[in-house]
């Protein structure tokens, strides 16, 4: 399983999304809290490891530190290598979660100062683009004649 980005977890425990991703936060809350099973087959004298739940309060307590949002990812990726219960929950809350917008690959646009002529596209990522009407000249607004 992939880790869950750090970005991703930090957004969301400083409440982006508003309703959406407070829902993607009480929802790995709640998947977190679970009870941690572990496989079957291990020995008594395993490494002891966290469940997330202190790297998940935290974070919650300081969204906007790294450290706190790592923390959180590694427990999550230690914790889903142990518990296929477990595993398979966060895959589905992942799935679910990367849709909230965090704020990851933000565009903003801003034209300002002096005269413009012709197109501006403003947003994020463009394809399969292409205009068909000519360019408006410069001077006094007339479209040009085509011959």
């Amino acid at each position: 399983m992939d880790p869950i980005s750090v970005a991703l977890l930090a957004a969301l425990a400083g409440g982006a999304s508003g309703e959406i991703g407070r829902q993607a936060w009480v929802g790995l809350s709640t998947l977190v809290r679970r009870p941690f099973r572990r496989g079957q087959g291990d020995s008594p004298d395993a490494p002891v490891m966290s469940s997330g739940e202190t790297e998940l309060a935290r974070l919650e307590e300081a969204p906007s530190d790294p450290i706190n949002a790592q923390a959180l990812s590694t427990a999550l990726a230690e914790r889903a290598a142990v518990d296929a219960d477990f595993r398979s929950g966060l895959q589905q809350w992942h799935e679910q979660a990367k849709r909230v917008r965090t704020g990851d690959g933000e565009v903003h646009n801003e034209i300002t100062g002096g005269t413009f002529h012709g197109q501006a596209l403003q947003g994020g990522t463009f394809s399969g683009i292409s205009f068909t009407t000519p360019p408006p000249t410069p001077g006094n607004g007339e479209q040009p004649t085509r011959g």
